[in-house]
């Protein structure tokens, strides 16, 4: 009865247009003071030690050396680069778009930001080239849901601070599944601008992918930092996130010198406003958890759901529906945070193993980012694209649903997810 309250409190809020952390907050505290007797210094306590984990550190620096990243030249680079190597096949520019957008995942963290680097400079010329604009726009949309999924990763970072599970662990985990998904985005492109007989570019000469290889390998060296630093324990995921917003300001600043120490301060800005309003989300997240915890919802949701012979494949199935619902009128910090620490345990009560429980809610957070209504690589990619959300929703579906069919492999084949951590020996 009391979850019933707690979730109809919370839904009246939400549609009331509050936002999700305020309507979090705010149910938390009047279920607390009007049906339990739960002191408010337990309420004050809870906040401070909730986010005092030393994970969650790793949040504000990832945004920062994205921030960087962007403002810096690195994706300009990237793309140069991309389409030395495959611009000459069917559809160039657009399969350049779908492997920058992989190797700025790698160094970024964010989605919108990957859509917003990459697309910004990619799309006016995909255009200039005769690509339709729908084409690069439903390329670019997608293909930027790759910053979430190839580590590092803020989603994770989000499910690691829910879940008390390694983060380094997560991101390796996510290493093949993104690749993965990115060889299927790719096909896709290469398919339909081969059958539509969108342009090519000339062969680049092994000279011209050298130079432009040494022009991007202080970026790619991004990569190295960070993966190379957590497996081989030189960093925790943490230091790693603060040595690579260092890394990033020193390429931005000193090496490739597109930025100047005049332009350091608004990005500082910038980087702090996102972190804030990561870190508010945070805050009443676990409040939220809190209170789960205290009317000990997630142990009356496992004996439910066990004593419905729920197994496995069915409960793996409940979550994927009810996460794409979710991603329709929430984002997916807010997402992760709220039904994780519901989800998690009956999870681990059926057997599944929390790291690839992870992925899995990733791919779902990377499907929810690029459908409507709320899609956040919709909006960014309106912003930079001039067009609808409705025309960019059309625009999308050809590789939505090839993400569609991705996330039943990685939900169903643990093994994608699991294979490259339990080969590091991180498991």
């Amino acid at each position: 009865m009391s979850g019933l309250i707690i979730f109809t409190l919370l839904f009246a809020l939400m549609l009331t247009g509050m936002p999700v952390s305020i309507s979090l907050g705010l149910t938390v505290l009047t279920f607390l003071f009007t049906m339990t007797q739960v002191p408010i210094e337990s309420v004050a306590l809870k906040l401070f030690t909730g986010i005092e984990k030393f994970e969650i550190m790793a949040i504000p620096f990832f945004i920062l050396a994205g921030n960087f990243l962007t403002h810096g030249g690195v994706a300009r680079r990237m793309i140069k680069f991309a389409t030395s190597m495959v611009g000459h096949w069917h559809g160039g520019l657009a399969l350049s778009g779908v492997m920058a957008c992989a190797l700025f995942a790698a160094v970024s963290g964010s989605s919108p930001a990957t859509v917003v680097a990459i697309g910004s400079i990619i799309l006016p010329a995909m255009v200039k080239a005769g690509f339709p604009k729908r084409f690069g726009a439903g390329v670019i949309t997608t293909s930027g849901a790759l910053g979430i999924l190839i580590p590092p990763s803020i989603v994770m970072v989000m499910y690691s601070v829910s879940t008390n599970t390694s983060v380094g662990a997560l991101f390796m985990a996510g290493v093949v599944p993104g690749l993965l998904l990115a060889f299927m985005l790719g096909m896709v492109t290469w398919y339909r601008a081969r059958k539509f007989g969108y342009p090519r570019m000339e062969r680049a000469t092994w000279g011209e992918r050298l130079r432009a290889f040494r022009e991007s390998v202080w970026g790619l060296l991004l990569i190295a930092v960070v993966l190379g630093g957590i497996y081989s324990g030189v960093f925790t995921p943490t230091e790693a996130a603060a040595m690579s917003a260092v890394y990033a300001f020193f390429v931005a600043v000193f090496v490739y010198k597109d930025m100047g120490l005049r332009q350091v301060p608004k990005v500082l800005l910038d980087s702090a406003n996102m972190s804030a309003m990561l870190l508010y989300i945070i805050t009443n997240a676990v409040l939220f958890s809190f209170l789960m915890t205290s009317e000990q919802i997630p142990q009356m949701m496992v004996d439910w759901l066990i004593g419905k012979g729920l197994g496995p494949i069915a409960f793996l199935l409940v979550v994927n529906l009810l996460l794409l619902l979710a991603g329709n009128v929430m984002e997916p910090s807010s997402i992760v945070l709220i039904t994780a620490p519901i989800l998690f345990p009956v999870a681990m009560k059926l057997g599944i193993d929390p790291v690839h429980f992870g992925i899995l809610i990733t791919v779902n957070m990377e499907v929810g980012m690029c459908h409507p209504p709320v899609g956040l690589n919709l909006y960014v990619a309106s912003g930079i694209t001039k067009m609808g959300i409705t025309e960019l929703t059309v625009a999308v579906w050809p590789w939505l649903l090839t993400m569609l069919v991705f996330m039943v492999m990685v939900t169903y084949i643990p093994i994608m997810s699991l294979w490259l951590p339990k080969a590091l020996g991180m498991m």
